[in-house]
């Protein structure tokens, strides 16, 4: 995440935990004069899972304080949801839960000559995704991670 999701996430998240959810990611999406942002949420513990009426309670209250707080100064529109089966991962906690799962990665900048990965989370090194492609294994820093995003498995 990027410092303005960053501070959307700070700013947010009292709110989302008090209505029994927490903030999976933010995504800020520039899309010429409208933009988006998008905020996933997820509902932790035995009760996992996200409904309907949850992203419209969460949409609701946080929009009037995204208001309040002059967020942008430009048009943009708020969409809230469940970070579903294919979740994108934000957060170094997240990898480490995600480990033995299959992750599409990637890259900001070419890493042996590729930017795009997909095989096996094998673990969480020194803030650094190690992934099995194949039989090869590959450390990949966070930092240079676009987006890694976790492959269903049905």
């Amino acid at each position: 995440m990027n410092r303005r999701e960053q501070q959307v996430e700070e700013l947010l998240a009292p709110t989302v935990e008090s209505l029994g959810c927490e903030i999976w990611g933010v995504e800020f999406l520039n899309q010429g004069k409208h933009s988006k942002l998008r905020l996933y949420i997820e509902r932790p513990g035995p009760e996992a899972g996200v409904t309907v009426d949850d992203c419209a309670a969460v949409s609701r209250h946080v929009s009037d304080i995204l208001d309040v707080e002059e967020f942008s100064s430009s048009a943009y529109t708020l969409e809230v949801s469940s970070p579903g089966m294919d979740r994108i991962l934000f957060k170094p906690a997240q990898y480490t839960e995600s480990v033995g799962e299959q992750v599409d990665v990637r890259l900001n900048f070419p890493f042996e000559g590729r930017k795009k990965f997909v095989g096996v989370l094998a673990g969480l090194e020194d803030n650094s995704a190690v992934l099995q492609v194949d039989d090869e294994e590959y450390v990949l820093p966070l930092e240079n991670i676009q987006r890694a995003r976790v492959v269903p498995a049905f």
